[in-house]
């Protein structure tokens, strides 16, 4: 009886009128605690489903390296590989930066355990995968950059060949401890599939001959080269652009189609067979070119031109030349037999000639020039065509300055032709990145002259002094051996500083074997 005469009053005062408020009171109770209970349950969820919208997101523009079928390799045009390169114009200090680029391509297995079952990994989850080839070239690549960082803090290295000193580089010590790392630990695998002459030759007799200078090169070294592709750092795609614009495309068709499909059948190909393609989507491949159709032809697949190195002697920012990510290197017009024959030249003294050019009218700079200066003035020797019996390099070694402008595209052999004849070079272009610039301050040794400034060519050069000038031409003499080519190949000849070239920009990110390694920070 007690118990219903307490719940008869507790009915009583439920419907009074007085305990409206508090009747309100307690109805809201419960729906607050039940609001709150679902609110922490949704976030929750929420967060849950938002950290795998991050890896999928993070994975979706990545290629599984288990997948080879002819088209794995091809991502939708819209994905994009996750990078971030350092903004520094250098590829030596990008080594500073405190982090490099991360590129991972493998996609993670979803989970299928089920929603009830313990967040906590399994024991044998918990162990570490052992170290595969990757994760130790990795290390060996990090012990690298930390020797490279220290370089300044040390004195220079004794080498028997060559002690770079002098402000024609940014930074001596740090170059010559890079090239010495490059010559311990860089190895390049060369793909052999494709068929001669498209791949594994060259042109090495035209203003091409770097092409198949460096492919015969590096495929005859037992030093940097690797049969084994687990112990690479870098993969070589061994096509010659100029020797598929000789022999697969049709003449005056304006049709870069043939070219295209050659270079995305030879990617299929060596991305069908071979693991390293997909795993790092091209990123830690190079290609090599001299012709200017060399960007274009890049194109053919999107990650070859976004991710790899590629080297071109085409390096034009306009185009999408990225100096960080890509490399430039020299336009040499090879003769056999003749570069022995006009290597050096007189002393500034003995130079009668300002400035010297001679060459076709073609492309926007040239026109201007020729314009201003042909046949305008005695010390500025600007001419289309020579004189008859007046010898091209006997001009080149008699004058103080060689003029280099561009033609249809930025670069041009010129350069290398005064370096070679030691006349300081005097460059005339719109976004062109000079070769090994990530190395040589080009401003030490050269003149930089835009477009406009054509008019007032004669007054920039008279305004050098001649101690300046002076030194600016002993200098283009002790940068000279980085621009000559040897066969067989010689220490920081060409050949090596376009290794170095790639080598630098290997150095620049880090490639990873496992997506869940990246995520959870294990680097």
């Amino acid at each position: 009886m007690v118990g219903s005469s307490r719940w008869i009053n507790c009915c009583a005062w439920w419907g009074s009128e007085a305990s409206s408020t508090m009747r309100i009171f307690l109805f809201m109770v419960p729906l607050l605690v039940l609001a709150g209970f679902a609110s922490i349950k949704g976030s929750s969820v929420y967060n849950g489903r938002d950290s795998i919208a991050k890896r999928y997101a993070l994975s979706s523009s990545l290629i599984t390296r288990s997948n080879f079928s002819s088209q794995t390799f091809l991502p939708p045009p819209n994905s994009s590989l996750q990078t971030i390169y350092p903004s520094s114009n250098s590829s030596l200090q990008t080594l500073h930066q405190s982090n490099e680029t991360e590129v991972n391509v493998s996609i993670p297995k979803s989970n299928s355990a089920p929603a009830n079952e313990s967040d906590e990994s399994h024991p044998r989850e918990k162990q570490k995968r052992k170290p595969s080839f990757l994760d130790r070239t990795e290390v060996v690549l990090a012990q690298a950059r930390a020797t490279i960082r220290e370089a300044k803090n040390w004195n220079l290295t004794q080498d028997s060949d060559y002690v770079p000193i002098g402000p024609m580089y940014w930074n001596a010590k740090e170059f010559h401890r890079s090239y010495l790392e490059m010559e311990k630990q860089f190895k390049v695998f060369v793909y052999e599939e494709g068929e001669l002459p498209v791949f594994h030759d060259g042109p090495c007799s035209s203003i091409y001959s770097t092409e198949g200078s460096f492919i015969h090169a590096i495929e005859m070294n037992e030093h940097f080269r690797t049969r084994d592709p687990k112990k690479a750092n870098v993969f070589f795609l061994p096509f010659s652009i100029a020797w598929m614009v000789r022999y697969v495309y049709i003449r005056n068709s304006y049709d870069f189609g043939p070219i295209k499909r050659t270079v995305r059948d030879y990617v299929n190909v060596i991305a069908t067979r071979y693991p390293y393609w997909n795993r790092s989507l091209g990123a830690d491949h190079f290609m090599l070119s001299c012709h200017d159709w060399g960007p274009e032809t890049s194109k053919s697949i999107p990650y070859l031109r976004k991710n790899s190195i590629r080297v071109l002697c085409n390096a034009n920012t306009s185009e999408g030349f990225d100096p960080i990510k890509d490399a430039s290197f020299p336009e040499i017009n090879l003769q056999p037999g003749l570069k022995d024959s006009f290597v050096g030249g007189p002393p500034a003294s003995k130079r009668s000639i300002l400035a010297f050019f001679a060459g076709g009218n073609h492309g926007p700079i040239r026109p201007i020039l020729l314009e201003h200066w042909e046949n305008k003035d005695e010390d500025i020797q600007v001419h289309k065509y020579l004189p008859k019996g007046v010898s091209y390099y006997g001009m080149l070694r008699n004058s103080k300055f060689c003029l280099c402008p561009s033609g249809y595209e930025v670069a041009s052999p010129r350069v290398v032709e005064a370096i070679y004849t030691g006349c300081v070079p005097v460059l005339i272009s719109e976004h062109y990145v000079p070769p090994f610039s990530d190395v040589l301050n080009w401003k030490m040794f050269s003149v930089n002259v835009s477009v406009k400034e054509i008019p007032n060519l004669k007054d920039i050069l008279t305004s050098i002094s001649p101690r300046q000038y002076i030194r600016m031409q002993k200098r283009v003499g002790q940068i000279r051996r980085h621009f000559e080519v040897h066969s067989p190949p010689k220490r920081y000849d060409v050949f090596h500083m376009i290794l170095h070239s790639v080598w630098l920009r290997r150095l620049n990110f880090r490639v990873h074997d496992d997506i869940n390694d990246f995520l959870s920070g294990n680097n």
